[in-house]
């Protein structure tokens, strides 16, 4: 469907059949990253207004699922995993290992495309960060919180994550 088929273009202004035709010609890749640690990304960027972490996931929660941002809305309700047949699923916190692999089986030389992936000190840090930022959080917005991922948390074997308890 090149003719329709523009930068522009949402998926959502061609009918099933049109789309279903485009996913299947496809590779479809999803890049996936634990909830918990996108809230932290979020904040750290400043893309919330609030002062402190506990006051920023309050603004999350309050926000509600239907009017979340991008940022931190649920992946399962952005990606739509149930409906769209993904070829990979790359964890974040994997990339170089994942990467590689998914430019092997393309056929793609590797080592030029990749960059250097520090993902061990990483994933330290996140593990760090993590742990700091979920001691601010009362109970209730840690229930809250695994309340609104849980879709993901289903989805994705996030199993490292603070919100999967």
């Amino acid at each position: 469907y090149p003719w329709r088929h523009t930068p522009e273009t949402q998926l959502s202004e061609f009918n099933l059949t049109e789309i279903e035709a485009m996913l299947g010609s496809y590779t479809k890749v999803l890049f996936v990253r634990d909830p918990f640690q996108r809230l932290i990304s979020t904040f750290m960027q400043g893309m919330g207004s609030s002062p402190s972490f506990s006051s920023f996931v309050q603004d999350v929660l309050d926000s509600g699922q239907h009017s979340a941002s991008v940022a931190w809305k649920p992946l399962v309700s952005l990606c739509h995993p149930c409906l769209i047949q993904y070829d990979y699923v790359v964890m974040f916190g994997f990339l170089r290992q994942e990467l590689g692999h998914l430019l092997q089986r393309a056929g793609l030389p590797v080592d030029s495309f990749l960059p250097e992936f520090t993902d061990t000190q990483v994933r330290w840090t996140y593990s760090w960060l993590s742990e700091q930022m979920f001691r601010e959080l009362s109970l209730q917005q840690k229930k809250q919180l695994s309340h609104f991922y849980r879709w993901d948390l289903a989805a994705f074997p996030f199993s490292s994550s603070f919100l999967t308890d």
